[in-house]
């Protein structure tokens, strides 16, 4: 069967976008009962781009669901096309509002910001005890939706930010968010930013607040952003996730971490992983469906995905009923020896009502 495999791989969300694609072609390659073919285009950094590579994919042949890109605006022009041609969509973008849009063929693998921003929040306060948190978030949509979720969860936790600083992509110098942040006496900065914005504003913060601690958002787990960074300027900086593979010492996700090693020849993160669980769960579907003597169609992909549970290499999947899968996230932190984060601290979020 095909796989349509639609993530970014240039712009500026490509480590992510790459590590979307490489988790889902490692569970494509593993699969016994059932043989997925991928087929991967690039998305690029644009919605206009989604589209373009959604029209493509859909002149090739019949796919029983489609891998959709980690960048929320691109989910968000994707999915009215999902639900016109009736073909569930496994993603790992977080940007919580598409989990809100009634969409029933939205599944998404990776816990989004109302999950992982509540743990983010929570970190600060309870764990570090900060009062006065500056948050420093992307101007896109993944940035203004964690910043809504960072904001609200920080206000009820009677710590609300003592500062909100929207930074672009093409930003290349955080100093004036930074010495805004000092001005402001913050106590931690709160980060929520893709990869390469991330690196940027550890290696200024760590010059200009050297003693500040820093809890930031996904991109910071990933070994090809921690990589960026000297293992000194990483000390005191955390990170919320879902997972981190590169932390594994045994069990499924160490063997996901061997396997992806042997595959790629580079670090994997949770962004792959739970693509992996995401195109793991299709590939027993079809496969029960196989057995069942019952076509592996589109329509029935996405009822079991609504209603199924799967045990993955990062958590068990389950639908809220809007599509959200994954309900729990982990705060990893780095200790300034090595580039490896330790895990320290696991919170399973319940929906919001």
């Amino acid at each position: 069967m095909r796989l349509p495999v639609l993530v970014p791989l240039t712009g500026f969300v490509a480590l992510e976008g790459t590590s979307q694609r490489n988790g889902a072609l490692l569970a494509a390659s593993q699969m016994r009962d059932v043989t997925l073919k991928p087929d991967v285009l690039d998305t690029q950094s644009t919605p206009e781009a989604a589209v373009t590579a959604w029209e493509r994919t859909m002149g090739g042949g019949p796919a029983p669901a489609v891998v959709g890109p980690i960048l929320g605006t691109q989910m968000l022009a994707l999915l009215p096309l999902a639900q016109e041609r009736s073909i569930p969509v496994l993603t790992i973008s977080g940007t919580a509002r598409l989990g809100e849009l009634g969409n029933p063929w939205f599944f998404r693998f990776f816990p989004s910001d109302a999950t992982v921003k509540v743990a983010h929040a929570r970190y600060v306060v309870e764990k570090l005890g900060a009062k006065r948190p500056a948050i420093i978030y992307q101007s896109t949509a993944y940035g203004q939706s964690g910043r809504e979720q960072l904001a609200r969860t920080l206000g009820e936790l009677k710590a609300p930010p003592v500062l909100e600083e929207s930074i672009a992509p093409t930003v290349n110098d955080l100093t004036p968010a930074l010495l805004r942040a000092k001005n402001a006496n913050a106590d931690v900065i709160v980060l929520h930013l893709h990869a390469a914005s991330t690196v940027l504003a550890v290696r200024q913060a760590r010059q200009l607040l050297p003693d500040l601690p820093i809890v930031a958002g996904s991109a910071m787990h990933q070994p090809a952003t921690a990589a960026l960074l000297e293992p000194a300027e990483l000390k005191g900086v955390c990170a919320e996730t879902a997972a981190s593979p590169i932390s594994a010492t045994s069990g499924p996700m160490r063997a996901f971490l061997d396997s992806y090693r042997a595959a790629y020849k580079s670090e994997p993160d949770a962004f792959a992983a739970a693509q992996f669980d995401a195109v793991g769960m299709l590939g027993r579907i079809a496969g029960d469906l196989r057995k069942a003597g019952q076509p592996v169609a589109a329509d029935a992909v996405r009822d079991h995905l609504a209603r199924d549970t799967y045990q993955g290499i990062v958590t068990t999947y389950r639908s809220d009923g809007k599509g959200n899968m994954a309900h729990e996230a982990e705060i990893v932190c780095f200790d300034g020896s090595d580039r490896i984060p330790k895990p320290v601290a696991r919170y399973a979020i319940p929906p919001r009502s």
